[in-house]
């Protein structure tokens, strides 16, 4: 009784550890982003018509719907210049109301807060732009019928300057053939983790995507927060240091779910299936929670909202782009090394080949467990990092992704991190090469179709192992 008592007291604190830090975590991502969201409101960025004397000017806009772009061109050098003080009046298509103006700052951005959902205008004043410029397509000022959804900011573009000549050698199945595989690099460094964690446990954990989430949002907090310094030092890149902070508190939060939740589940014998509703119910809180704590409304990294090509003859890739390709590789590579080489690696390839076998062998499960949710975790928070330098930080990012990793995992077979890669990698490509026939909007059908092929023929997966039922 008395070791029964004590077992069940360390439970309860272990979970109400978890929801404190928790609690903490999105606490600061929300103090952070109250940060950001008054710095945004500087006068270079937006200035909305009316009487900025009046009451409630300052105050917290109503809608978290925006309009807005980056105003820029290129020098004889092929440079970007970015245009400052250009001003802009964006309109409501219906009734043809003044709905606010703006100006581009030095980095030649510009938004303007809209009142909702809806459609509207917007016109480039010309005679603000300076001199020495104009517009490539003078008909198409001002830009109309722009339909902007809830909680969505909307950009828009106006081409600059004559246009330049198109004969370039890009080919396009090869500029899809590199999106493709940075972005199934991504899905990759995200679902090698929820794969060792399916290997170990048997657990699909649908919470995966919400650390993916927590990761970007963690180090968008650090990036802006710091502003490009730390510790006073211009200059430094603080989201080399938002990165190592996600990854170390996405690692802590794995340690904290597995000893506050999974591990106490299997010790009560719970079913996979309960542990699968468990999973869903976090994945559904934590999201909603980061919602409430964030809002709907979209962030960036601001040192990398605009990057710069690099043209290699057959395909362009921003520097950014390859910054990610970059890292992601060299990542895997070495997950790939530590699971070959080191005795911890080892250990987990031998639980998720047979669990039952690796505790008679001596090797401590548990032990493992705990080390799959922190790497798993904290590769999570590092994708998510990544992820957020192509696309907007926002609550559901990681969602979104998450059934890209399913299908990565799937493709490649359940439960092996080589799979996990492989089957990201060949997901990533069917999502770009889709394009060429289906729209944009449906390109992750691409992956989906692929699964189903694959699926038909190899139903264990690429890499998976058949297995005799019965």
């Amino acid at each position: 009784m008395p070791n029964t008592t004590s077992r069940s007291q360390g439970r309860r604190a272990l979970v109400q550890l978890l929801v404190g830090v928790v609690v903490a975590v999105l606490g600061s991502l929300s103090t952070g982003v109250v940060a950001s969201a008054q710095e945004s409101d500087e006068p270079t960025d937006t200035s909305v018509t009316g009487d900025p004397t009046a009451e409630g000017t300052d105050a917290e806009p109503s809608s978290s719907e925006t309009i807005g772009g980056t105003l820029r061109t290129r020098d004889e050098d092929g440079e970007d210049v970015f245009l400052e003080g250009v001003t802009f009046i964006v309109t409501d298509s219906e009734s043809g109301d003044e709905v606010g103006t703006g100006q581009s700052d030095v980095e030649g951005a510009w938004r303007v807060d809209l009142p909702g959902p809806g459609t509207y205008s917007v016109q480039i004043v010309e005679e603000s732009l300076p001199e020495g410029n104009s517009l490539r397509n003078p008909d198409n000022n001002p830009l109309n019928d722009i339909a902007v959804q809830t909680n969505t900011d909307k950009n828009v573009l106006f081409p600059l300057g004559e246009r330049q000549d198109s004969s370039s050698s890009t080919i396009r199945v090869v500029q899809l053939l590199v999106d493709g595989i940075k972005l199934g690099m991504i899905i990759a460094i995200c679902a090698i983790g929820l794969s060792l964690i399916f290997g170990t446990t048997g657990l699909v954990n649908f919470a995966h995507g919400e650390m993916v989430t927590i990761g970007a949002m963690v180090a968008f907090v650090v990036h802006v927060t710091f502003d490009g310094r730390i510790l006073g030092i211009p200059g430094t890149n603080s989201l080399v240091f938002g990165a190592i902070a996600a990854i170390v508190i996405c690692g802590f939060l794995g340690f904290l779910f597995n000893a506050g939740v999974w591990r106490p589940m299997r010790s009560s014998g719970a079913s996979l299936i309960s542990a699968l509703v468990v999973s869903i119910g976090f994945s559904i809180l934590l999201r909603y929670v980061v919602l409430y704590q964030y809002g709907g409304r979209n962030g960036f990294y601001r040192d990398f909202r605009i990057g710069d090509q690099i043209d290699f003859t057959y395909f362009t890739i921003l520097r950014k782009d390859l910054f990610i390709v970059v890292i992601t590789l060299l990542v895997l590579i070495a997950v790939g090394l530590a699971l070959q080489k080191t005795r911890a690696g080892k250990a987990m390839r031998a639980v998720a080949d047979n669990r039952d076998l690796a505790e008679s062998s001596g090797i401590d499960v548990e032990r493992v467990i705990r080390l799959v949710w922190i790497v798993g975790s904290a590769l999570a928070g590092l994708g998510g990092v990544l992820f957020g330098l192509t696309e907007n930080i926002n609550w559901e990012m990681g969602f979104r992704l998450l059934l890209l990793m399913f299908a990565g995992v799937t493709l490649g077979g359940l439960g092996t991190a080589y799979g996990a890669l492989f089957g990201s990698l060949i997901a990533g490509i069917f999502i770009q090469m889709s394009t060429l026939v289906f729209p944009g909007d449906i390109k992750n059908v691409g992956a989906l179709i692929a699964l189903i092929l694959i699926l038909l023929i190899r139903p264990q997966g690429l890499l998976g192992r058949a297995e005799r039922i019965g």
